[in-house]
């Protein structure tokens, strides 16, 4: 598979390095970034170019991984010298409509993947536009598995849902492990044993829900005893409305998910 990526960011590096460990792929780099560029290289044997090349083929799949607030010039520039090629966009809010009027193309896959893409535990959300096959979809779906799993989304709007699950819910992961240190912090542990056991605890209950045939919740009561110490956690987070501020939070960020669609989506 011939790869061109233009933009050489962190998400960009995730998925190039996992690609690079399917192998079978040829991949191209087009960013600004002279360092970034042979970083790159160095790590991946990739290819690479400041500009844009001056023509792709049919058979090429362009990952488009610039911020949204480029996109538009990026791919205006990328018309001419697309010649039907796959594209694969993986910038927030940018509706495929959009993308359409600006590349001249509907071969388009939007994509929302997560940071966790990182270290190949990535979570990608994919919608395809009108103009994609079947095929088309097999090759998108190997290029996002090499980053993690993948989930088909059945209407674009489906972007928006699953951004503020998995696109930004690492974040809200982070915030809660920070929040965790800090009470270890407070309670007495110094500041590297306290992460070593809040990452630990984590990754224990990550994977007992993983293996566990019970629903979360259960599994959350089953640690609670009756007037006990879990309990009296548990109980100050209610109180506080821990559980309702952050589904309150995760519709925010959908709606905002919308909102920069609408906004970033305008010629």
């Amino acid at each position: 598979m011939q790869i061109t990526f233009i933009g050489g960011g962190n998400m960009a590096t995730a998925i190039i390095g996992g690609l690079h460990q399917q192998g079978g792929h040829r991949i191209h780099v087009v960013d600004p970034n002279t360092a970034k560029l042979a970083e790159l290289s160095q790590d991946f044997g990739v290819t690479t170019s400041t500009t844009l090349p001056e023509q792709l083929s049919a058979a090429d799949i362009v990952l488009l991984a610039v911020k949204p607030q480029q996109l538009k010039d990026v791919c205006q520039a990328l018309a001419p010298r697309l010649n039907g090629g796959m594209v694969l966009s993986i910038a927030a809010g940018i509706r495929c409509d959009a993308l359409a009027r600006w590349l001249g193309s509907q071969r388009i896959v939007r994509v929302m993947p997560n940071t966790p893409a990182m270290v190949g535990k990535g979570v990608s959300g994919l919608y395809a536009g009108g103009g994609v096959s079947a095929a088309d979809q097999a090759d998108a779906e190997t290029i996002m598995q090499a980053a993690g799993i993948t989930v088909w989304l059945d209407k674009e709007e489906g972007i928006d849902d699953i951004t503020c699950v998995s696109g930004s819910g690492p974040a809200y992961v982070f915030y809660f492990i920070e929040s965790m240190i800090e009470a270890a912090e407070q309670a007495g542990f110094a500041a590297d044993e306290a992460r070593r056991l809040v990452l630990a605890t984590f990754d224990g209950a990550v994977e007992l829900a993983r293996q566990s045939p019970l629903p979360v919740a259960t599994l959350r009561t089953n640690v609670m005893s009756k007037g006990g110490t879990t309990e009296r956690a548990i109980a100050r987070f209610e109180a506080e409305g821990v559980k309702a501020a952050i589904i309150a939070g995760a519709m925010d960020c959908r709606d905002r998910s919308i909102e920069m669609g609408q906004q970033l989506s305008q010629d």
